[in-house]
């Protein structure tokens, strides 16, 4: 009986913390399909093209950063450890370079380090934003 209730106890532990990846796992996946697909253009002119899609850009990755964020906030046991923040920045940032180099093998698109350095503007965006309002945050998650 006593390994039944253990057992029940870690599963529930288990399946929780797979709940709270399951979202930063499919965001890594639409990222990774939009960056297989060929070059688009919105526009004839090349800046408004540039502009809007370096602001996805910031965006998705400010996104990504959240999503991280919070599985590592819903997971921990310490919520005031520093780590929920750094460790999401750093593995939102590695996706972001580990992308740009992936884009270099798909035909008609190419890796930036430029491109590196605006995602990373949408990771701290992002985690300026959730460490000036912790309140906001214990909420959203």
């Amino acid at each position: 009986m006593f390994f039944k209730i253990l057992y029940y106890e870690l599963m529930d532990r288990v399946l929780k913390k797979t709940f709270y990846w399951i979202p930063v796992f499919i965001w890594m996946i639409v990222i990774f399909y939009f960056s297989s697909r060929a070059r688009i253009s919105l526009s004839e002119e090349e800046t408004i093209n540039f502009l809007i899609f370096k602001t996805l850009h910031i965006i998705e990755y400010a996104i990504l950063y959240f999503l991280l964020f919070r599985a590592f906030f819903l997971s921990a046991n310490k919520h005031s450890s520093s780590k929920i923040y750094w460790y999401p920045f750093f593995i939102a940032l590695i996706y972001a370079a580990s992308d740009e180099f992936h884009q270099l093998l798909v035909p008609t698109r190419d890796g930036a380090l430029r491109d590196v350095f605006i995602d990373a503007l949408g990771i701290a965006f992002m985690y300026t934003l959730i460490k000036k309002s912790k309140k906001i945050a214990k909420k959203i998650v």
